[in-house]
């Protein structure tokens, strides 16, 4: 058991439902598994689960914890700072798959 970092202000979303709330309402939470540490109060770049980056967000508060199935789970809170321009998505997705996600299949 142990923590694992986000490094590189990297927030990518799991689920369509967590980033629709998000972008639609202006705040909103996702859940990640296993323990992790999000970096509360600093802005990060939003990526869909398709590996787009889509927004800057404010992470607001990292909550790890077992949940009641027994799982080790982290809740991240966040407020929509800004969508990203077309062409800020481009050049942030691109420089994603070259960091983080590998080469584009």
């Amino acid at each position: 058991m142990g923590f694992a970092t986000e490094f590189n202000s990297v927030c990518k979303f799991k689920s369509e439902q967590e980033l629709y709330e998000l972008l639609e309402y202006g705040r909103g939470k996702m859940v990640k598994s296993g323990f992790r540490v999000f970096p509360t109060g600093q802005k990060v770049i939003a990526y869909t689960p398709n590996n787009e980056a889509i927004a800057i967000v404010r992470v607001l508060a990292s909550i790890a914890e077992i949940n009641f199935q027994g799982e080790e789970v982290t809740e991240v809170e966040m407020e929509l700072v800004r969508k990203l321009t077309e062409e800020e998505a481009r050049i942030q997705t691109a420089l994603a798959y070259e960091m983080f996600f590998g080469e584009r299949v």
